[in-house]
């Protein structure tokens, strides 16, 4: 959601850029899709976990950290980041256990859309309106048939966002590339274990450790390097307003994968909420911060500077 003035490096086409964007949501929709497939072994809980401990070890492979990277304030700001990423896939994954992926995406996307509400002016505010109706008709309340459980947890989950966005862009200020990663991701590992392990480690088989990894790869290892090509071929503006698609695309997996067929207000609804990402998106806006690289860097892409900066999804979270 957040957008920057950074222009695209002069590799491939907007159209590949696009392509790669749509695959990234779709990876990741999908991966959550079939996250509830372990839901009846590990749970929600345990399955969140499990997915984020294989992701840390894939970061920590490919990233390999060092401790000359951080400063004391970029490493206590990519801790809090590690910590709401936790945040939002324990609780995303407890929520789409209770409501329909397209509902809780669309609930989820309120905490970016939040973010760029209050960074905006102007016409921008209104935006919030639209997006409300959307909600009620999303979960109509009226005929007592959502899980008022599932939609705080979504709700919860989108609040992790509003701080993940924000401790992106303050770990981008500080660090080059994708190296806040190597800390956020593991340390999201370690608050998971402390909440799921003792309860998951026990049902843990072969076969759910395998299909954990091949879930961590799909999210969110493929569409993080999806996403940081992408950004190289299309503007960042350009960026968010596909992105404010997602709910769509969850919707769409969530129906063909989980036959969760929505009724025709919810659709209603998740058009609205769309329409309001994508009208915000048009309004908001944060000045790329200049990017300084430590000694011995070659420095990093305008596709990886957005990803410091919360311009990418690391996976709903990495």
């Amino acid at each position: 959601m957040t957008t920057s003035k950074l222009a695209p490096a002069p590799r491939g086409t907007a159209r590949s850029g696009t392509l790669m964007t749509i695959s990234a949501m779709l990876f990741v929709q999908l991966g959550l899709a079939l996250s509830t497939g372990l839901f009846e072994q590990l749970g929600p809980l345990g399955t969140g976990w499990i997915r984020l401990v294989f992701a840390a070890a894939l970061v920590l492979v490919i990233v390999r950290p060092r401790r000359s990277w951080f400063t004391r304030s970029s490493f206590l700001a990519c801790v809090v980041l590690g910590a709401a990423t936790s945040g939002m896939t324990l609780l995303f994954t407890l929520a789409i256990d209770r409501i329909p992926l397209g509902t809780a995406a669309a609930l989820e996307f309120l905490g970016p859309l939040a973010v760029a509400v209050l960074r905006s002016r102007g016409r921008a505010l209104l935006w919030p309106l639209i997006a409300a109706v959307g909600v009620v008709l999303l979960t109509e309340p009226w005929t007592g048939n959502i899980d008022p459980l599932g939609v705080l947890y979504a709700l919860a989950a989108a609040a992790c966002w509003a701080v993940y966005i924000l401790c992106t862009q303050r770990v981008g200020d500080e660090l080059s590339g994708v190296r806040g990663l190597a800390v956020s991701i593991p340390v999201a590992a370690v608050i998971a274990s402390l909440i799921a392990a003792p309860s998951t480690i026990p049902l843990l088989t072969w076969e759910a450790a395998l299909a954990g990894l091949g879930l961590a790869v799909l999210l969110p290892t493929v569409p993080f390097m999806l996403e940081i090509q992408a950004l190289r071929r299309i503007t960042a503006a350009a960026y968010g307003t596909l992105t404010s698609l997602e709910p769509a695309v969850a919707l769409v997996i969530g129906l063909l994968l989980l036959h969760q067929v929505p009724g025709i207000l919810p659709v209603v609804g998740l058009a609205l909420v769309i329409a309001a990402g994508i009208g915000v998106e048009r309004s908001a806006g944060r000045a790329a911060p200049p990017s300084a690289p430590t000694p011995g860097d070659p420095g990093s892409s305008a596709g990886e500077a957005a990803l410091e900066r919360g311009e990418l999804r690391t996976g709903e979270p990495a």
